[in-house]
């Protein structure tokens, strides 16, 4: 499994619901790297999305502790159990976790790779993710940048390596 963020260079991942700064290549390069795979994202992330849809072209995982929940065009589970019995039927290389931060929080010890678009700039945020540089088992193995967004924004493509992945059971 694997998972994709952006992050400012605090680890924080946005604010009320929103990104922190959105950059037009960053989000076609999301598109590109998730396009015909698998996406798990939590029931708040989904909100965020055009018109609260899944994402076209993906299979839409939406974790949600509401039992109730339900959303067409995307299959809804109801515990890390469940969902993980269900990427199981999935290649590992095609599952990416795209938020939001609990979501991540709770599924980065299971992923391979993580791939970081880091802005280099410091963000008012009330989200975060884990800090990979501060984790001993994640490496970054490619880098590409940084990239001038505009003004004073700046960014970079980390591909990170987990070395510890922990087992789904």
């Amino acid at each position: 499994m694997n998972f994709i963020a952006a992050v400012d260079q605090n680890w924080n991942i946005g604010r009320d619901g929103a990104l922190l700064q959105p950059i037009s290549a960053d989000l076609k390069q999301f598109k590109e790297k998730t396009w015909k795979r698998v996406v798990v994202l939590g029931r708040k992330t989904l909100k965020t999305f055009p018109g609260g849809k899944p994402l076209e072209g993906r299979t839409n995982i939406i974790l949600s502790r509401q039992q109730d929940f339900s959303v067409e065009g995307g299959i809804v589970c109801h515990s890390i159990t469940e969902l993980f019995s269900l990427l199981s039927s999935y290649r590992d290389e095609d599952i990416f976790v795209v938020g939001g931060g609990e979501i991540y929080n709770k599924l980065i010890p299971y992923c391979k790779t993580g791939l970081i678009t880091k802005i280099h700039k410091s963000y008012p945020a009330d989200t975060s993710i884990i800090n990979l540089d501060a984790e001993q088992n994640w490496r970054i193995v490619k880098q590409e940048g940084p990239f001038h967004f505009k003004e004073d924004i700046y960014y970079s493509y980390l591909e990170y390596y987990n070395s510890e992945v922990v087992p789904m059971l």
